[in-house]
């Protein structure tokens, strides 16, 4: 019998890129391992995964489904009223979903559009399989994890939120470019970039949205004459929702005199030769950056979002910062400490290589691969 033989597949999830750039990687290496196996995502309406996936060649199916708002405002309180009746709407449409479908297995990577999924294929007795990119595991994982097959994770010590004999330790799906650099890297991205080659590389990215903490702290730094920047450079990625007001502050404010080593960008097309080119970078802290960073192997300045469930971008750091692996600053220090500790950093070359060691031990480059593997022991 064939290894990889065709199978239907469902992969539900998403609200973040941390959620859909895994489930993505998962779909890739299920086509690649067999062209002819059939894909279908499920997210939640009106979530970005409604725009990625098409994007990146598959066709989803939306459900109605939204979260409980937290705080008290009129907005919110008419979102909570409407939950219990677009949860029972949900169930019902993920049951038609499965029943026309028909999948050999039903995959989860977060987010609320997994519940009604994972939650209806597992009553029908249909393979399930969770993935878990953080280091604190998400409220709709620990929900299912009872449920549930298989439980793919990225870090050790999993077994205090799910079942120690469901978990598989895969590590987080990344994009198959982002490898360690080479000589040819390097210079490729110079030239991409227009960097000089005499300069220390400092790459900020705050995600595709962009991070205020990241950018305020960077503003501050200018305002203040961007002390300590003699001989570096830097490479910050400020996010679309910011790219207006920074063209303006750099165009026209204090950072005029200094755009000649700080290049500023809403969006990294190609993060490969970005993380190629850095001595440093400095990044929140989300499941995804820090696999890639894992895999590029790269000395690091983590920043963790505070406003993420649960605190897990600071459980995904620390279990980095624990093995001498990267650097932490949090998010209420950064406008004082985060350019002064990134300065200091690219000054210190033993330091960065040390750094770049201990990372490179943790990065799991096969995850996708050892998911796929999981999902046709099941079925």
């Amino acid at each position: 019998m064939e290894k990889y033989r065709a199978i239907r597949a469902i992969i539900s999830g998403g609200g973040t890129g941390g959620h859909i750039f895994p489930a993505v990687s998962i779909a890739n290496k299920l086509k690649e391992v067999n062209p002819d196996t059939e894909i279908l995502f499920v997210g939640a309406e009106g979530k970005m995964e409604m725009e990625k996936v098409p994007a990146a060649g598959y066709r989803i199916v939306g459900l109605p489904i939204v979260g409980l708002q937290r705080q008290l405002n009129l907005r919110n309180i008419i979102n909570d009223l409407g939950v219990p009746f677009k949860l029972i709407s949900s169930v019902c449409k993920a049951g038609k979903i499965i029943d026309e479908f028909e999948p050999d297995i039903v995959v989860g990577v977060g987010g609320y559009a997994s519940a009604p999924l994972l939650w209806r294929a597992a009553g029908k007795k249909i393979p399930t399989l969770i993935q878990e990119q953080n280091g604190f595991a998400g409220l709709t994982n620990k929900l299912l994890a009872k449920k549930v097959n298989s439980i793919c994770v990225a870090y050790d010590g999993m077994d205090k939120f799910f079942p120690a004999e469901k978990i598989v330790k895969s590590g987080n799906p990344i994009r198959a470019d982002i490898v360690p650099a080479t000589g040819q890297m390097v210079r490729q991205g110079m030239e991409f970039y227009g960097l000089d080659s005499a300069r220390r590389q400092i790459l900020i990215v705050g995600g595709s949205l962009g991070s205020r903490t990241l950018n305020e702290s960077m503003k501050r730094w200018i305002e203040q004459g961007c002390p300590g920047g003699e001989g570096v450079e830097i490479l910050w990625q400020c996010g679309k929702y910011y790219k207006k007001g920074i063209d303006a502050f750099m165009s026209e404010g204090p950072g005029k005199e200094y755009g000649r080593f700080i290049h500023h960008t809403d969006f990294i097309a190609r993060m490969d030769l970005a993380y190629a080119v850095a001595d440093v970078v400095v990044s929140r802290s989300g499941a995804s950056s820090i696999s890639e960073l894992c895999a590029a192997q790269k000395a690091c300045i983590f920043v963790p979002s505070p406003n993420v469930a649960e605190d897990h971008q600071t459980h995904n750091a620390m279990a980095l910062v624990n093995r001498d692996a990267a650097l932490i600053v949090k998010d209420a220090d950064a406008p004082a400490q985060m350019m002064e500790k990134a300065i200091e950093l690219a000054a210190d070359q033993p330091r960065i290589e040390l750094l770049e060691k201990n990372i490179a031990a943790l990065a799991l480059r096969d995850a996708a691969q050892t998911i796929v593997d999981e999902i046709y022991k099941l079925i």
